[in-house]
């Protein structure tokens, strides 16, 4: 049956984000278990990356909200499902999401739907939009936390006679390995962020946030715990790197950069506007921290940072308090109280070797059993065979 199963995954963007690389991950596994498998996208970095003999990518304007592309995209997607053959059309964010609900609708096809994130909506329009991920056949949530966000907002959308379950997202546990890191890029990474005289020579504990720059990350917060951490403590030495792309917001970057200067931390902080290899940005740190003060839909750097064998510092919202377990892989503080993760920082600065080295061990051993990739591709791939018995 594997043979004749053809899955069509559309995505707007294939970037580096936690929707984007489980779909580029599944769609390979696909082809590697005998499927025939095919993405439909706008571009992206990671479309680099796609074996072509293995997947097909179709590049189209999927990522556009303009209700004649809209319509195109329609028609399009009707001609690629007859072309191939296609037997599941899964669709990773609402815009296409329309467009494949119309085209499986009149191809009589299997669509599929994973809900990513909460989505905002301020009226009923707005929900009503962010609704179509639920007119699949299959409806898959990214995460306990998601799955009880639908059934609060949308549970009048949900139809008893859909299929709607969590799986949670994965990663892949190899690529984020610290066994794989050389110690020679480890330096040079150090050196090209400037703080190797501090970190390699003297010692200081490096503290990394990664995300992009956006006041829901909780980069605000982070900076305060900081100040607060250097005022009631000023013995403590560290380097923070605040890792993440503005993606524009050049006024957010601004104040962020003022902060820092007012509390005097210039010493202390610097910003990294991006790093294509993250698990060595995560090897060379000594505590990761995520601060977001909105829930995440999963919280994918918690998840990395148990696999690197790093203690995470993360709110206590989301999808982080279901991938840490508190006290044990990570940490959990009260989301958006620089007071609290300024405490949990000081303690895991406490901490002697031994006890980050368990922690560390606790917590690759925590993602590789719930949440690597291998799992993940897997309980996907078994839904997609259980639509067309």
């Amino acid at each position: 049956m594997s043979s004749k199963l053809k899955i069509l995954q559309v995505i707007p963007k294939l970037g580096y984000g936690g929707a984007e690389t489980g779909c580029f991950d599944l769609a390979h596994y696909l082809a590697e278990n005998g499927c025939s498998s095919y993405i439909v996208t706008s571009g992206g970095e990671l479309t680099k990356f796609i074996n072509k003999k293995k997947v097909k990518l179709i590049r189209l304007p999927v990522q556009s909200k303009n209700p004649i592309l809209m319509f195109i995209n329609t028609l399009i997607l009707i001609v690629l499902i007859l072309i191939f053959n296609i037997s599941i059309v899964h669709a990773r964010s609402r815009a296409p999401a329309w467009s494949c609900f119309f085209a499986t609708k009149i191809t009589r096809r299997k669509f599929v739907t994973t809900f990513h994130g909460t989505y905002n909506f301020t009226n009923s329009f707005k929900k009503f939009y962010n609704s179509i991920m639920l007119k699949s056949n299959l409806i898959i949530a990214g995460s306990n936390f998601i799955f009880s966000h639908i059934n609060e907002n949308y549970f009048k959308y949900l139809n008893i006679k859909n299929k709607f379950l969590v799986i949670f997202r994965g990663i892949n546990t190899e690529y984020f390995n610290p066994n794989k890191i050389v110690q020679s890029d480890e330096k040079k990474i150090l050196k090209q962020w400037d703080i190797n005289k501090y970190v390699d020579l003297k010692n200081i504990p490096l503290i990394l946030l990664p995300g992009r720059l956006t006041s829901w990350k909780g980069q605000e917060v982070f900076i305060e715990a900081l100040h607060k951490l250097n005022k009631e403590f000023p013995e403590k030495e560290f380097i923070a790197v605040i890792l993440g792309s503005d993606q524009g917001r050049k006024v957010y970057k601004k104040k962020l950069v003022r902060l820092v200067e007012q509390y005097r931390l210039s010493n202390y902080v610097k910003f990294i506007d991006n790093c294509e290899l993250m698990p060595l940005a995560y090897k060379v740190s000594d505590i990761v921290v995520s601060t977001s003060i909105k829930p995440e839909a999963f919280g994918r750097v918690s998840v990395e940072a148990q696999s690197m064998e790093k203690p995470i510092i993360a709110s206590n919202i989301g999808g982080s308090k279901e991938t840490i377990i508190n006290d044990k892989t990570g940490f959990l503080f009260e989301a958006g109280k620089p007071e609290a993760l300024s405490e949990k920082l000081i303690h895991v600065l406490n901490l002697d070797e031994s006890t980050l080295k368990f922690i560390g061990i606790e917590g690759r051993k925590n993602v590789v059993k719930k949440f690597n990739i291998e799992k993940m591709c897997f309980s996907t791939y078994s839904e997609y065979k259980k639509l067309i018995l």
